[in-house]
């Protein structure tokens, strides 16, 4: 049975890194002693060490020990003995691509839909969904595709913002992207505020946090859904 947390983000200002979440993430690997780290998201500015060094310290104080995928040989081999598995944000375009070229998209879909635990955050998040396109990051690399691991049958925009009426930027809104994906492909989409997050047992899917979030879906207006909501039947 899946068991999945989906966050918008790792982080909520004047917070620590994951602190937000660590109540429902005790509970969520309460079951697990150590955890399968995935930091290819990262393009830049932390190296894959470091960036594990820090998803050490914020699970420490649950008491749940980390290894990085890059410090096994195997990387398959990684997955498929994984206790539990994080994947953490950065680019989404890189780490799909890094996800292609591993040779374990398909392999850690199917782990986690065979209940293996599983936290996402930012563009770990964006790749739960049908596909990565509707992200917010930049194209900095070509993955081989745009498919991802499918645990839920929409997709996200992680780190929604709503239109800032004050603002005098004339540039695009997030929900004018969203509404350009739209003009192409009839998958909902889910936009997911900071503080946020689904929680997938099984085939229940819910919304949790105390924000609302935002559901788009082609030719329909946008409408807000309260926290508690259950996104099971969405497709």
């Amino acid at each position: 049975m899946k068991s999945v947390i989906i966050a918008s983000t790792s982080t909520l200002h004047e917070s620590s890194y994951l602190e937000y979440l660590l109540p429902a993430l005790q509970s969520h690997f309460k079951n697990c002693k150590e955890l399968l780290f995935i930091p290819y998201a990262r393009p830049s500015g932390i190296s894959h060490d470091d960036y594990t060094q820090k998803v050490s310290e914020a699970f420490a104080t649950i008491n749940i020990s980390v290894k990085g995928i890059h410090e096994f040989e195997n990387a398959q081999d990684a997955i498929k003995n994984a206790e539990a598995i994080f994947t953490g944000g950065g680019n989404t375009f890189l780490l799909v691509t890094q996800l292609y070229k591993q040779n374990i998209m398909q392999l850690l879909a199917e782990t986690v839909k065979n209940g293996t635990p599983y936290l996402g955050t930012s563009a770990g998040s964006n790749i739960c969904g049908l596909s990565m396109q509707t992200t917010n990051d930049m194209p900095i690399i070509y993955p081989p595709s745009f498919q991802t691991l499918g645990l839920i049958p929409f997709n996200l925009n992680p780190h929604y913002l709503d239109p800032d009426l004050q603002t005098k930027h004339m540039g695009e809104t997030r929900e004018t992207r969203i509404k350009e994906f739209h003009a192409f492909n009839s998958v909902p989409v889910l936009g997911l505020r900071e503080g946020s997050w689904l929680e997938v047992k099984g085939d229940k899917i819910t919304l949790k946090g105390n924000l609302t979030a935002r559901l788009f879906k082609q030719n329909e207006t946008p409408i807000e859904l309260e926290t508690e909501s259950d996104l099971s039947n969405l497709n």
